[in-house]
């Protein structure tokens, strides 16, 4: 829809509620994550009303300093200021008729909040410098990163404002919140810079798909965006985990809680239950005992992968990088083996 991808249901709800807002002219507060898409989102509302052919207008009101956002809004007059040498219309004006969408407006300073209160209740504007309000005929469509009810309660944000701008709240669907949706933006994106680059498509293996869809994308779309630009640049062929940037391949903290790796019932398994091999990492005879009559293969195959990952992790100091790279192993499949196991250094299960 007008741009937005997704079949997750929170997507499909968010789809129906724009439908529904369109058709009215009542002040809408799209609340989400920065990259989330929340100017899309303004689009889709603005391109499905009956303000469509008039413009829509937009206004980062977190980019643009305090002292210069209110001649942006607003306009100026002649003489109002050092360096206003002309009489110039603001966005409002520019928007008649159509909409303006006032992103990041939880940065809008305490004055201008009053201001744009009046804005909201008596849909007039007063230039800077003129003491002549002039009418506006406008829809505005608001958006913010920030918790607006935590910014209120916290009196960084008016309250009355709030109320005025929250007539009809969208919630604007965080990357992780989706992870169904993947596949589909990712082709989605990669269709789109092999027509504006002129490059054939790489592509990406279930593997790596299957890591973008527990990384949490805190950039969320935007951030998966510039990923697939950068990975059309650089590679050929097949995505590998190695032209993957370091933070998605660091720490399990950047794995998706909602989706979390399959857990090991069994309790945390300290280094110290295995006998670490010396030398050279590779299977001896000696290791194995088979004079017994029955043989316990998985077992014996997990004991010795176990001992395997402790003694590389052992001889780097725990320094996972470089433990797969011993073990000829990606990082991440040796993480979640870590995490599956429940594989722990000496000194944390003695001190245990």
């Amino acid at each position: 829809m007008y741009g937005i991808t997704g079949k997750a249901p929170c997507m499909q709800k968010l789809f129906r509620l724009i439908e529904r807002v369109a058709a009215s002219d009542s002040t809408v507060l799209i609340q989400g994550e920065t990259g989330a898409g929340k100017e899309l989102i303004a689009r889709a509302v603005h391109q499905q009303s009956p303000r469509k052919d008039k413009p829509l207008i937009p206004v980062n009101c977190g980019a643009i300093p305090e002292d210069l956002l209110e001649s942006e809004l607003f306009g100026h007059v002649k003489g109002a200021f050092t360096g206003a040498v002309y009489t110039r219309p603001g966005r409002f004006e520019l928007a008649q008729g159509g909409a303006i969408f006032l992103d990041e407006i939880g940065d809008m300073s305490p004055k201008l909040q009053v201001k744009m209160l009046r804005v909201l209740q008596e849909k007039v504007i007063e230039p800077v410098g003129s003491v002549k309000a002039v009418k506006v005929d406008v829809r505005i469509i608001a958006a913010t990163h920030k918790n607006l009810e935590k910014e209120v309660a916290e009196n960084r944000f008016r309250e009355d404002l709030f109320y005025r701008l929250n007539v009809v709240p969208l919630h604007a669907p965080a990357l992780r919140e989706r992870p169904t949706d993947l596949p589909a933006l990712v082709e989605h994106f990669l269709k789109k810079f092999t027509e504006t680059q002129e490059r054939v498509a790489v592509v990406i293996p279930p593997a790596v798909m299957a890591l973008f869809q527990r990384y949490r994308w805190p950039g969320n779309v935007r951030e998966l965006e510039n990923l697939m630009e950068r990975l059309m640049i650089l590679c050929e062929g097949e995505v590998r985990f190695s032209d993957l940037p370091a933070r998605m391949l660091e720490g399990e903290g950047n794995l998706n809680d909602a989706m979390p790796l399959e857990e090991d019932p069994r309790q945390t398994i300290p280094a110290a239950a295995f006998a670490i091999p010396a030398g050279p990492l590779s299977l001896e005879s000696d290791d194995l005992d088979l004079d017994g009559e029955e043989v316990d293969f998985n077992r014996m195959v997990e004991d010795y992968e176990n001992r395997l990952i402790l003694s590389a992790l052992e001889r780097t100091g725990w320094n996972k990088n470089k433990a797969a790279q011993l073990l000829n192993l990606n990082r991440t499949t040796l993480v979640e083996k870590i995490k599956k196991k429940g594989l722990e250094p000496l000194e944390r299960a003695a001190a245990g």
